[in-house]
């Protein structure tokens, strides 16, 4: 990188961008951006006729240092001869089939298949998962109920934790379920108590379901696939149009289930679906019903996005100066370029699945934008959150547009239009109609390149890499300095300082004066002045902006809940929301936030998610219990002694003092550290690291009930069903075994609900008082139902249980009574 220079604006590295360069985009002996862009330059040129790659290499080398930045894969892989996508992203269909295919999509086994192969070679994947019959509606094939799309997504998510993308890099998944599927309501809480840590979730909103919001409507819930009995006995019924109606709702009490979730958890995300629709360049050739991880780009069935940005912060001149000014010039120029590049980008990579390379070769679709506008109005001296702000990104967006279409033509004139292209209908759509008249012609005369061109993307990691940190695509800056914690190729963390490119701008030339009202981040605007900026950017981008408004933890929710109906008058295609929450910590923490502990106390651990409001109280001892339990393997019956300690918290939630219990260390006496229980006391001392540090412990022991190993089922513990009947609970393994007690410790403790899922801030903050009082819930051993068989039979096809055996000539289980084949 280069040497300070006030007068163009450089500044030495920051520690964390050569660290994110070295780790993710510099290969082999590349040390220097610079290697990094010449090899870019020269894999894309190499597409070009003969006769001009060496002039397209200095002209695609130049366009990067001017300020073009290809998008992350592009970087990572271009040139290096990896079967590795240099796309981003993609879009893959999923139909109610369990495999092969259904109407057209591919069944949900087939689809796990393509995406697995997908972000094996690099991309993240969006996914509709409408097409999913709902929970409890028929199976004609098996005479059976189905379990509805969250339960398949459960796959998915596990899929994407397994599969390692290509560089070292986890895949990311979207999913989306539309907001008239049945299943809605378990979709908007699927998150609630960790869970999916490999999604972003949107709803897919229609323009019919907000209507009815707005004028208190009941909504109809609906699928093409019949219902189950006990739905059609509650009134369930088939429609004139073909669907079955399971239920309606009210629209405004749906539509507050999705922003109470939103305001918790930061999920879903809403998707204006009816509005992508309309502004789709592409109306008259495909549907778009969800979109990659990120949510930039609407796509069709195995759409792809392949994106590039300019970085605004390199085309600003005279910064912090009354003659400051972007250089539209430069920037059109640079934007002709990176649409060529972006283009070739698309014969260069290669393509996970067939269908997606036929797919991109039909509609060339690809996604220039811009990062660094929070900086570059800094540098401007214009205020994010004020109308001369807006009115500058608007003028910047527009010229983006001008010149990528121009240079579309351009590039159709000396190779052809995209296939699908179609003349009439195209100039129909309404986004190409807010073109000026000029372009309008030309693309009449000449066709056009690129279906769709134009995408604002978050721009995190290249925004560190390769632009000295300007602010993350379309966003203000989360800070000017601030703590980013980025994990490590062992799986650690490491804290890095960093600051954004303006403030060591402004610094540098300034020293510590104070900073300038233009100075202003994203904690500091109303949630408002987020969703206007989006406002006054889209109608100038073809496809779709990636915004998240982020708000401080203590924003009122009244002032919160009626931002995505305020998104959705105001004609965007989405919005997502984040608000630090203990469910999801934060990545970033301001350097101002160090959290003050109280004397005598162990300070919080540095990745506390509750650590601003909840400080350790000085407790001489902690308080504990044991709960003694007995389960069965095949191995025999075994007896444990299980431990959890308690801590107790004070702090502030929503404006009032509270204190809170919960788990501070999890144990498992000594002597049972022999043989095979090795993995017992590692399991325990994780949990208690993850207590310790405030994490979510109920997505912890659910993680752990899914570990399976081969010896078969073990028993342990019951449950009462609906009709009062104790029945025994199999595991698929101790480890499994093990976290259903603790569990149930905890459930019986409080600090848990009846289903394992974490209990909200204040309702932990009530049960505590009422244990203080004798009233709340106490924790009392759990003793078996009926004595544990030993399980050394045959594997019993009702139960599952290993107590299957020859009893007078028949098959026998000792664990559930099932009687199988005689003589």
């Amino acid at each position: 990188m280069n040497a300070p220079d006030a007068a163009s604006g450089a500044l030495p590295a920051q520690e964390v961008s050569l660290d994110v360069l070295h780790e993710k985009y510099a290969k082999g002996d590349e040390r220097t951006i610079a290697e990094v862009q010449q090899r870019i330059a020269r894999a894309l040129a190499a597409l070009e006729p003969a006769p001009q790659r060496a002039d397209c290499e200095r002209r695609f080398l130049w366009a990067q240092q001017q300020g073009f930045i290809p998008a992350g894969r592009i970087a990572s892989a271009a040139g290096l001869g990896l079967r590795a996508t240099l796309i981003n992203c993609f879009v893959q269909p999923v139909g109610d089939a369990i495999s092969g295919s259904d109407d057209g999509l591919p069944g949900i086994y087939t689809a796990l298949s393509e995406a697995a192969e997908t972000m094996r070679r690099g991309g993240g994947v969006g996914y509709d998962f409408s097409a999913i019959r709902p929970f409890g509606s028929k199976v004609a094939g098996t005479a059976s109920r189905a379990s509805g799309p969250v339960s398949y997504m459960e796959v998915f998510d596990a899929s994407c934790r397994t599969v390692e993308s290509a560089g070292a890099r986890r895949g990311a998944q979207m999913g989306v379920l539309r907001v008239d599927h049945p299943d809605v309501e378990r979709f908007i809480a699927a998150k609630d108590t960790g869970r999916f840590t490999n999604f972003n979730l949107s709803v897919g909103v229609t323009d019919a379901f907000m209507r009815a919001v707005e004028h208190d409507e009941t909504f109809a819930l609906v699928h093409a696939a019949e219902p189950g009995d006990e739905i059609l006995s509650a009134g369930g019924h088939r429609r004139e149009d073909g669907p079955w109606v399971y239920r309606q709702v009210r629209a405004r009490e749906l539509w507050e289930s999705i922003m109470r979730s939103t305001y918790d958890h930061a999920e879903p995300g809403v998707l204006f679906i009816d509005r992508m629709n309309a502004e789709n360049n592409l109306w008259y050739a495909e549907e778009l019903r969800a979109t990659n991880p990120c949510g930039e780009q609407p796509l069709p069935a195995y759409g792809c996005c392949d994106l590039g940005s300019l970085n605004l912060a390199a085309f600003v001149d005279a910064a912090f100066t009354p003659e400051a000014s972007l250089d539209f010039a430069r920037l059109r120029e640079v934007a002709t370029v990176a649409v060529r590049m972006l283009d070739l980008v698309l014969d260069a990579t290669q393509w996970p699945l067939p269908q997606q390379a036929a797919e991109a070769r039909a509609k060339r679709r690809i996604g220039l934008g811009f990062l660094g506008l929070g900086s570059a109005l800094a540098m401007l001296g214009l205020r994010y959150d004020a109308d001369d702000g807006r009115a500058m990104a608007a003028r910047i967006a527009t010229e983006l547009r001008d010149a990528a279409y121009a240079a579309s033509i351009d590039l159709a004139r000396e190779k052809g239009a995209f296939p699908l292209f179609d003349a009439d209908r195209y100039l129909q759509g309404q986004f190409i109609g807010r073109l000026p008249q000029a372009l309008r012609d030309a693309i009449r005369a000449h066709g056009i390149r690129n279906s769709h061109l134009l995408s604002i993307a978050p721009t995190g990691t290249i925004s560190l890499a390769f632009a000295d940190n300007a602010s993350n695509g379309i966003e203000p800056p989360y800070s000017w300095t601030y703590r980013r914690k980025k994990r490590t190729a062992d799986g650690g963390t490491r804290s890095y300082e960093v600051s954004d490119h303006a403030w060591r701008l402004y610094r540098q030339l300034h020293g510590d004066a104070e900073l300038p009202a233009s100075f202003v981040t994203a904690l500091e605007m109303r949630a408002l002045d987020h969703l206007r900026m989006v406002e006054a950017v889209q109608p100038f981008i073809d496809t779709a902006i990636s915004k998240t408004v982020n708000v401080p933890e203590d924003y009122p929710y009244d002032d919160f809940r009626d931002l995505y109906l305020e998104a959705w008058r105001a004609g965007l295609k989405g919005l997502a929301t984040y608000r630090p929450n203990a469910v999801l910590g934060s990545v970033l923490s301001r350097a101002d936030d160090a959290p003050v502990t109280p004397a005598g106390a162990s300070p919080a651990p540095d990745d506390d998610p509750l650590r601003k409001r909840f400080e350790h109280r000085p407790l001489g001892e902690l308080e504990s219990v044991t709960s003694k339990i007995e389960y069965s393997t095949q191995e025999g019956r075994k007896t444990a002694y299980l431990t959890v300690s308690f801590l107790r918290a004070d702090g502030v939630w929503e404006s009032r003092p509270v204190t809170v219990e919960r788990p501070f260390e999890f144990f498992m006496p000594a002597n049972q550290r022999t043989g095979g229980h090795q993995w017992i006391t590692a399991s325990m001392r994780l949990l208690s690291m993850v207590a310790r540090a405030g994490g979510p412990i109920a997505r912890a022991l659910a993680d752990m009930r899914e570990v399976v190993w081969e010896k078969g089922p073990v028993r342990c513990g019951h449950i009462t069903r609906e009709d009062g009947v104790r029945v025994p609970v199999y595991h698929d393994s101790e480890v499994a075994a093990i976290a259903f007690m603790l569990q149930r410790m905890l459930i019986r403790r409080g600090f848990l609900d009846e289903q394992g899922n974490q209990v909200p801030v204040g309702e932990l903050a009530l049960r505590l008082g009422q244990r203080m009082q004798g009233a709340g819930p106490q924790l009392q051993a759990e003793t078996p139902a009926e004595p544990l068989p030993v399980m050394n039979g045959a594997k019993c096809p009702e139960c599952g249980a290993l107590a299957l055996r020859k009893v007078d000539g028949c098959s026998r289980c000792a664990s559930c009574h099932y009687v199988g084949e005689c003589g």
